[in-house]
């Protein structure tokens, strides 16, 4: 579908650094449109693709255009904090055309990527109700499946708890002004409406500076909308004991609180076993041994030339952690 185009961000690093995993199954577990996933399989001939993705527009296009790869690629629609749920799948549906035999050893999974927030398509098109540009219904939602809309966030939420999501998610300073200012105002019905409400909630002077006044407010309710916060917690916790020896998780970050919340997994996990998050799902009682090592001790940034072609890539923070052999 060419209506879905979505360039793919940090695609040579994100390549090169899976280039060293064992053959296997690789897992995108943001697949979008695709074009992270269509890299990999090209260069990695001895992998196969899972790809998951909420966003049924997302999958639709991914088909599309992952189509050439015939039986190396196979799709999941669902969120990624159910992980382990998305690959038995696939173990199942691959016994199921005879792709696998009963007692065959199911594919090792080498590699878990994530390229977490929203797409460039889902900002652009209007009717999704992403973007504080367009004056539309209230939405927001990744799955058009779940019930829970930005209109139900902004309308039915206590004053106080709208206020706590805006503090904690868009790190907005001005949290309890914009979400009285909500209240005040409510029913709200479009994001033309809910822009200005938080603008005008928000001082002159302030108003000035950093881009549109609504942007944290926004990427707030989005956030609380699809739990991206928690669904990635889920996802990174399972993802480290899906991993073959080998493995590697690599994840692209792009708001602050998320690039924390992967660094310090990963941190955890290379640890001596102190923590109590990378061992919290284990199947043994004392667990002493790092289950990963960190390959990027320092966020990867973009190049330059990326900046250029693809401005929207600028807050991007890349991590990859590798599986240790037990």
């Amino acid at each position: 579908m060419a209506e879905f185009t979505h360039l793919p961000v940090m695609a040579r690093e994100v390549v090169e650094l899976l280039a060293p995993v064992p053959p296997g199954l690789i897992v995108d577990c943001t697949l979008g449109g695709g074009g992270h996933a269509g890299l990999l399989l090209d260069a990695r001939p001895d992998c196969k693709l899972l790809g998951i993705d909420r966003d049924a527009f997302a999958l639709t296009a991914a088909k599309e255009h992952l189509a050439r790869f015939g039986d190396r690629v196979a799709f999941v629609h669902q969120e990624f904090g159910q992980l382990r749920d998305a690959v038995q799948q696939y173990a199942v549906r691959q016994h199921a055309v005879g792709r696998q035999t009963v007692g065959q050893r199911q594919e090792t999974v080498v590699a878990v990527f994530m390229d977490l927030g929203v797409s460039s398509p889902q900002l652009d098109h209007a009717e999704r109700g992403f973007s504080y540009r367009y004056d539309v219904a209230l939405d927001m939602r990744m799955d058009s499946r779940q019930s829970l809309t930005a209109a139900t966030v902004v309308n039915e939420y206590e004053e106080s708890e709208l206020a706590s999501l805006i503090a904690r998610y868009g790190e907005e300073r001005f949290a309890r002004r914009v979400a009285h200012a909500i209240v005040v105002a409510r029913p709200v019905a479009t994001t033309g409406e809910l822009a200005t409400i938080i603008t005008n909630a928000i001082p002159a002077a302030t108003r000035r500076t950093g881009g549109h006044p609504a942007k944290r407010t926004f990427q707030a309710i989005r956030m609380e909308v699809n739990r991206e916060l928690p669904n990635l917690a889920d996802g990174l916790d399972e993802s480290v004991h899906l991993l073959g020896p080998g493995g590697r998780v690599l994840v692209m970050a792009y708001h602050s609180l998320e690039d924390r919340m992967v660094k310090q997994r990963m941190r955890e996990w290379s640890d001596d076993g102190r923590s109590d998050h990378a061992v919290a799902k284990l199947p043994i009682v004392h667990a002493r041994q790092p289950l990963m090592k960190l390959v990027t001790r320092k966020a990867l940034r973009p190049q330059p030339d990326e900046l250029v072609m693809n401005p929207r890539s600028e807050s991007v923070r890349l991590r990859v952690a590798e599986k240790l052999v037990s």
